[in-house]
């Protein structure tokens, strides 16, 4: 049953865990660059580690660090309870696993996916008789296992793996448990991918805006960066206006305000021969709003258009 994200959030500090006195054992499918990050924290954290790549000449590093290198994948899903897959997709994890015994295992899947294919990777590994636990990672490789980089991997599905491995878990990266329902992992990881896309193709536009200009891109970054920050505190404000239903609560700048200045904004692309391509469709959704909606709301009901 699906469950309300917001209230089944863990209170765990997205910071890296220190390991158990105890460290436990655990299996990692998969060794590419993310892969072989987790790998390098859990070993420098002292957990013994059974790793299997399709291509094992990468696991040689690994091995010298005191990794147990499986020559199948079976191999190393018998080794341990704990089974990590960081494999390259969805479809990479029945091909690894094809004809490979899940019966009492605790199956940790960090493949990148969409929310439904998240619960329906649950049901699979749940009817092979394992416990499933969906992962989605907030960071790059470089990040893992540094805990001032602020790493963190959202995680849900079976509160009971969660609770069991939780310390093992937060040892590469910190851990958000976000809810029961397996899906909710990869759908706070898109929806927090999607707003960072939305923000470099604003970061694009503005630079191709100077582009030619005598305006170096090292003078306008931290200007830009400053401004980014600044209106960071319009997230707080959209979510506030969703629960509330008020889109006039609190607007510093209406929206028809807004589509007046759009005009500014596409006159100055066109003069400096830049396209507004990846300014026009958010441009074209505030219009529909304030055809439908009041002038005095914030930009909020835009959120409502997207809904199909």
């Amino acid at each position: 049953m699906a469950t309300n994200p917001v209230e089944n959030v863990s209170e765990t500090t997205p910071t890296p865990l220190a390991p158990s006195t105890t460290p436990t054992p655990l299996t990692l499918l998969g060794l590419g660059a993310m892969g072989a990050a987790l790998a390098e924290a859990w070993l420098a954290a002292g957990h013994p580690l059974t790793v299997w790549n399709r291509t094992a000449t990468r696991a040689e590093g690994l091995a010298a660090r005191g990794a147990t290198v499986a020559a199948t994948a079976a191999e190393a899903v018998a080794a341990n309870r704990l089974v990590v897959v960081c494999l390259l997709d969805d479809a990479s994890v029945p091909e690894a696993l094809d004809g490979v015994d899940l019966t009492g295992k605790d199956l940790v899947n960090l493949v990148t996916s969409t929310p439904a294919q998240a619960r329906a990777r649950a049901a699979w590994a749940e009817e092979r008789g394992a416990r499933y636990l969906d992962g989605g990672i907030m960071a790059v490789p470089p990040m893992i296992g540094v805990p001032a980089a602020g790493a963190y991997v959202f995680y849900s599905g079976s509160s009971e793996l969660f609770e069991e491995h939780g310390a093992a878990l937060a040892v590469p990266a910190g851990t958000r448990y976000v809810g029961t329902d397996p899906g909710y992992a990869a759908l706070h990881d898109v929806a927090l991918l999607s707003g960072m896309y939305g923000m470099f193709a604003g970061i694009a536009h503005a630079f191709a805006l100077v582009r030619g200009e005598a305006v170096a891109p090292s003078e306008l970054a931290p200007l830009l960066g400053g401004w980014l920050a600044a209106m960071s505190g319009s997230v707080a404000r959209t979510a506030e206006q969703l629960e509330s239903g008020d889109y006039t609560e609190g607007v510093v700048s209406n929206l028809a305000m807004q589509v007046a200045g759009r005009r500014t904004l596409l006159g100055t692309a066109a003069e400096q021969g830049v396209s507004a391509e990846l300014l026009e469709p958010y441009f074209r959704l505030m219009e529909r709003r304030l055809e439908i909606g009041s002038g005095e709301e914030d930009l909020t009901g835009v959120v409502d258009l997207l809904r199909r």
